[in-house]
C-alpha cells in the first residue's frame, strides 16, 4: 500500500505518515453497485520536534539596539492608557469563602469596626488621650498669633555702603523705598524701620528709625553718625477708655497733691 508523507521545516512541525488507498482498497461492492463505502480511520503517528539553534550575526544585534534606541511613540488619543500595574482589580466582598473577601469581608468576627455603619471617627483612639491632645498647643506664626509676626522692617549696614550714601545723607524708611533699596509690601508697609548691625560703616549719617540693634547703634556712633528714635505708632484704643483714664490720671494727680500738702503742713 502506498502513503503519502508530509513534511515541514519549521522547528515545531509534527511528521505525519498518511498511509493512501490503493485501488484494491477503494474499489469494493459498494462502488460497483453505485455506493461509496465509508474510509476507515486512518492512525496518525506524531513525530517530536527538533530543536532548533539560531545565529544572530553582529549586524542583526546592531539593528535590533538601533530599533530599541528609536524614539517612542508620541501620544495620541487612540493609545492612550493607564500603565502596567497601576490599575487593579477591586475586591468583590461578601461573594463566598472561594472569593478570598467572603463572610465578614475582611472586617473580622466581633468588635465595633465589624458592625454595620459609618464606624469610629478620625483620630479616635479607643477613648485614650488622642494624639491631637497630648501634642501642646502650637505658637507664633505655626499657631496663628501675632507673637510671631515681624515688627520691623529690617535694613543692615552693608546696605548702607551699597546704597552709596554720602556724608550729612539722611536715612529713613521714606530715603530707602525712594531709592529702591526696600520694597515693603502687604502688612509690613506700616512698620517701623530697625537698623541691624551686619556690616561696617565709615560715613557720617543721620539716621531717622524705629529701633536700632545694640551692634549696630555702637558702629554707628563710633563712625559719628545722629541717631533719632522714631516714636512707637499709638494704638488704637476706644474713645471711653481713653475718657476713663484721663480721669484716673486727674484723680490720682490731686490725691498725690493732696499728699504732698498734708506731709508739708505736718512738718
Amino acid at each position: 500500500m502506498a502513503s503519502i508523507t508530509l513534511l515541514s521545516l519549521a522547528p515545531t512541525a509534527i511528521f505525519l505518515h498518511i498511509p493512501a488507498f490503493t485501488s484494491s482498497s477503494v474499489v469494493g461492492p459498494g462502488i460497483l453497485a453505485g455506493r461509496w463505502a465509508a474510509p476507515r480511520a486512518l492512525p496518525l503517528r506524531a513525530l517530536p520536534p527538533r530543536r532548533v539553534t539560531v545565529v544572530c550575526s553582529s549586524a542583526a544585534a546592531a539593528a535590533e539596539a538601533s530599533d530599541a534606541a528609536a524614539p517612542v511613540e508620541k501620544f495620541r488619543l487612540d493609545n492612550l492608557g493607564p500603565q502596567k500595574g497601576s490599575r487593579r482589580r477591586p475586591k468583590r466582598k461578601g461573594r463566598g469563602i472561594a472569593a478570598g473577601q467572603g463572610a465578614s469581608c475582611g472586617f473580622g468576627m466581633r468588635g465595633q469596626k465589624s458592625r454595620s455603619g459609618p464606624g469610629v471617627r478620625r483620630g479616635f483612639e479607643g477613648g485614650q488621650m488622642p494624639l491631637y491632645r497630648r501634642l501642646p498647643k502650637l505658637r507664633g506664626i505655626a499657631g496663628g498669633m501675632h507673637i510671631g509676626l515681624p515688627k520691623y522692617v529690617p535694613f543692615n549696614l552693608k546696605d548702607i555702603v551699597r546704597g552709596g550714601f554720602k556724608d550729612g545723607d539722611e536715612i529713613s524708611l521714606e530715603s530707602l523705598k525712594s531709592r529702591g533699596l526696600i520694597n515693603p509690601s502687604g502688612r509690613e508697609r506700616k512698620l517701623p524701620l530697625k537698623i541691624l548691625g551686619d556690616g561696617d560703616v565709615s560715613v557720617k549719617l543721620n539716621i531717622k528709625a524705629g529701633a536700632f540693634s545694640a551692634s549696630a547703634k555702637e558702629k554707628l556712633e563710633a563712625a559719628g553718625c545722629s541717631l533719632t528714635l522714631l516714636p512707637k505708632r499709638k494704638k488704637w484704643l476706644p474713645q471711653n477708655y481713653l475718657k476713663n483714664q484721663a480721669r484716673a490720671e486727674e484723680y490720682f494727680a490731686k490725691k498725690k497733691a493732696g499728699a504732698g500738702e498734708s506731709d508739708s503742713g505736718s512738718a
